[in-house]
């Protein structure tokens, strides 16, 4: 029995259309799976946090008269050793000690530490959530469910805890500050705290593009950074620098080019007549050559009159040694990590800098 063409034809359609599905089915596995692994790391970051946090709890409670010590304490011990399902309550509940702890009885180097660790759960739950959305996104689509393409693993679920406005997480920098004169320990406090993402956005040659601009409250305070912003109401990390890149430089960027975040940097800085207390989250991304537009520029840019340049190392390396401002301040020691990162040649690892 011989086949006509027409049949053939249709089995080859047919035969095409399995494979398809069978690429796409086993794609999407791995992706789901790459997923899950991430909401999993995420949670073992914010709980290595959050054990952190009750680390530098505990060593307030010793400092303090024992009646209030040993209550803060145990709210400590109770949260850490939390089951997961009990955690979130666990961790409100020692938060709410926090807000009503008067930073005033404690040392400068105990209000500093409880800052940096307040903004490292900040950060990892920030992360964990939005894996965790990530995953859920996929996961609960249709084609997955019907499938079942997640597999038995469960659902990976949010971790939500209140986040303290004020008190001592903002009674002391992390970093130093842009300005002529370091804030001290214990001052000023900042009028409001942003988080902001930024890019180190870098060309075919590793030049790596920075903005000159000035304080619009102080004109002759210059400096010269990073492209990226605060993140707006609404948006994730990644949205914000998508949206940032656009705005400062006129280039549209997909999301899954950005790597990172990379880098930390934490700052408390008089800028247009506010004290801000920052969280910056660095991303790396590597672009063609392109001379960056300013018709994005918003009204508060255009007053501060930026201007683009890229840098090569050399050119950097000047550019610090002229004693001009640059921010973040290692940014010459980090660029070869930034280009790695950008061309995937290295996990980026969050970790402090200046």
């Amino acid at each position: 029995m011989t086949l006509s063409a027409v049949t053939i034809l249709v089995l080859s359609l047919v035969a095409a259309i399995v494979v398809a599905i069978g690429v796409w089915a086993y794609s999407t596995a791995n992706r789901l799976d790459r997923l899950h692994v991430r909401s999993d790391l995420s949670w073992q970051a914010l709980d290595a946090a959050l054990a952190r946090r009750a680390v530098v709890v505990r060593s307030i409670a010793a400092s303090l008269p024992i009646s209030d010590g040993r209550a803060l304490a145990l709210l400590a011990d109770t949260a850490e050793r939390a089951d997961r399902d009990r955690r979130e309550e666990a961790e409100n509940a020692l938060s709410a000690a926090l807000t009503r702890l008067d930073a005033g009885r404690l040392r400068p180097q105990l209000v500093a530490e409880l800052a940096d660790a307040e903004a490292r759960v900040l950060i990892a739950r920030r992360f964990h959530n939005d894996a965790v959305r990530d995953t859920l996104a996929l996961r609960t689509r249709r084609s997955i469910r019907w499938l079942h393409l997640g597999g038995t693993a469960p659902l990976p679920t949010y971790f939500e805890i209140a986040e303290r406005a004020g008190g001592t997480a903002t009674a002391a920098p992390a970093a130093p500050v842009p300005d002529s004169t370091p804030t001290s320990r214990t001052g000023p406090v900042p009028d409001r705290a942003r988080t902001s993402a930024r890019v180190v956005l870098l060309d075919e040659h590793g030049r790596v593009l920075l903005l000159r601009g000035h304080d619009p409250a102080a004109p002759h305070r210059h400096f010269w950074f990073t492209v990226g912003g605060a993140v707006e109401p609404g948006e994730d990390l990644v949205t914000a620098a998508q949206r940032e890149i656009a705005e400062e430089t006129g280039l549209r960027i997909e999301r899954e080019r950005l790597c990172g975040p990379m880098w930390r940097r934490v700052a408390v800085f008089p800028f247009n007549g506010e004290v801000l207390h920052s969280e910056e989250l660095f991303f790396a991304v590597r672009v063609p050559s392109f001379e960056p537009a300013s018709d994005g520029f918003t009204d508060l840019e255009r007053s501060m009159r930026l201007e683009h340049r890229w840098f090569d190392d050399e050119e950097l390396q000047a550019l610090v040694r002229s004693d001009s401002a640059v921010y973040p301040q290692d940014l010459p020691e980090l660029l070869e990590e930034a280009r790695q990162v950008a061309a995937r040649q290295r996990e980026p690892e969050i970790r402090a800098i200046h």
